[in-house]
């Protein structure tokens, strides 16, 4: 069966989707599945390596880091759909309306978009953050602004080759409204590419999510978050490096695994490669 696999097409894909989905369970079921309270403290076991009772040892307070890495996945992981789904959707809607309507629309759209990604992303989120508070949701809010330009840009990119192709100028010559070509002729074109740019996406927000906690503007403590784990692991580096090696080894894996998955998608996607 290995065999009969196009490696050329699907082959990211079939490598990195069962991590991912390994991360997705792990994030979904962590109050089943961890061993242990996330939150419960045992001052008899601080600082303890890993064990056959901890897996991933513990950290200052007592509590087990495995736990704590599963529940901190839950937040990365909604971070990340929740603000891929905010710029993807943003993106999307100002790039068709960019592509459609062209001329000073476009221009002012897209200047706009232009003058937001021009700035540094973690320096926006930062901005963003100090006005909007420290929070979670905050956080969901501030990366999928950043990410709103990303997606317009590509979506208005496609829609203006779609709109190049003798399939849609015969649409418009029949007198079909506007509205039904952009949903039924331009958008279903636009989906693919955005799919690849959102998975990418996706590694990104997670990566930014870690950045902001760790800066102390995201997830605050008690609760876990891979970025406020490294940050306070800083302090125990010489006695307990687990407490920063194992979110970090986490979000590596997140990130690389999305980032290859993103890859992938574009390989499945890409017509050159079917047949």
């Amino acid at each position: 069966m290995l065999r009969r696999i196009n490696w050329r097409r699907y082959g990211l894909v079939v490598v990195t989707l069962p991590v991912v989905i390994l991360v997705f369970v792990a994030s979904a079921f962590a109050p089943v599945i961890a061993p242990y309270d996330p939150y419960a403290l045992d001052v008899l076991v601080m600082l303890e390596g890993p064990s056959e009772k901890h897996l991933l040892g513990t950290d200052e307070l007592g509590r087990d880091i495995l736990s704590r890495v599963m529940q901190a996945s839950r937040i990365s992981i909604v971070v990340g759909l929740v603000a891929v789904g905010i710029g993807a959707f943003g993106g999307t809607l100002i790039g068709l309306l960019a592509a459609w309507f062209g001329g000073k629309i476009d221009a002012v759209l897209m200047r706009f978009m232009d003058i937001v990604f021009c700035f540094p992303a973690i320096l926006l989120a930062v901005i963003l953050m100090a006005n909007l508070g420290t929070s979670v949701l905050n956080a969901m809010l501030a990366i999928g602004i950043i990410f709103i330009p990303g997606f317009a840009r590509l979506t208005r990119a496609v829609a203006q080759t779609v709109q190049r192709q003798p399939f849609l100028e015969a649409a418009i010559c029949l007198g079909v409204p506007g509205r039904r070509i952009v949903l039924r002729e331009i958008l279903p074109n636009v989906i693919g590419p955005v799919l690849v740019e959102a998975a990418v996406a996706f590694s990104y927000a997670v990566l930014l999510e870690s950045a902001l906690s760790f800066l102390g503007l995201g997830a605050q403590p008690p609760e876990p978050s891979w970025g406020n784990m490294i940050n306070t692991g800083r302090g125990f580096i010489d006695q307990a490096p687990w407490i920063s090696l194992a979110p970090g080894v986490a979000l590596f894996l997140t990130v690389f695994s999305f980032n290859l998955l993103g890859d992938g998608l574009r390989d499945v996607l890409d017509p050159k490669l079917r047949g």
